[in-house]
């Protein structure tokens, strides 16, 4: 008698992101998972960055989109080694394609890279893609409730960036609730304001210059206790 055996959707991504962060672990490399709304600042947070980082931290960036190179383009102008991950439909990104991403990169002349996810946030969230850090953008274009509507997304945050932050004179974002909403499933991650002359970039770099890498297990047990 022929028995069904079935296995939970994600465990062969579960498995390559592990995978990737031995490798990445190996060579002294911490990998920053950037995920956020479309059109929450995802790319020009990333250029910001690596004007702040100049010759401290050697970058590299990994572009995920469904179709089109224009954020990648945007970094390789600074001088940035980037790949352009193409889900041609999907509305994230894998570790599998990760992976593939990783290989067109020079690691050994890199100490930190940046993967900007698919805009969007609800699937990227459910995806571990063997990062060691996590940031959920939220410009204040899209409102001070989504942490509340979008709970798994910042529940499994490292730290969480409030984006666009010089523009919030224009806008009825309320910084206040949407902290209180991010506190309420999230109670450990830093929020940062940030946006173009505000001090919040130069303290998001820092933080993660001086970011230890999690290691698996504490990895698993965030994905475990946000599920």
């Amino acid at each position: 008698m022929d028995i069904a055996i079935l296995k939970r959707v994600q465990e062969r991504n579960d498995t390559d992101a592990s995978d990737i962060r031995r490798l990445l672990d190996s060579r002294g490399i911490r990998m920053v998972n950037v995920m956020g709304g479309a059109g929450s600042g995802k790319t020009s947070l990333l250029e910001r960055l690596m004007l702040q980082f100049g010759r401290e931290l050697r970058c590299g960036v990994l572009e995920g989109d469904i179709t089109t190179d224009y954020d990648a383009l945007r970094i390789a102008a600074l001088g940035v080694p980037v790949a352009q991950l193409q889900t041609e439909g999907s509305c994230h990104l894998d570790a599998a394609l990760v992976h593939r991403g990783l290989g067109v990169l020079p690691l050994s002349d890199l100490d930190i890279i940046f993967v900007e996810n698919v805009g969007n946030l609800v699937c990227p969230a459910q995806f571990d893609i063997g990062e060691h850090i996590r940031i959920a953008v939220l410009s204040v274009m899209e409102g001070d409730d989504k942490p509340a509507k979008y709970p798994l997304m910042f529940s499994r945050a490292t730290i969480a960036v409030l984006s666009k932050c010089d523009l919030i004179d224009h806008t009825d974002f309320d910084i206040s609730a949407a902290s209180r909403f991010i506190r309420t499933v999230n109670a450990s991650a830093p929020i940062i304001e940030t946006g173009i002359g505000l001090p919040g970039d130069a303290e998001l770099a820092h933080w993660l210059a001086g970011r230890p890498n999690e290691d698996e297990d504490e990895i698993r047990e965030r994905f475990a206790t946000t599920a």
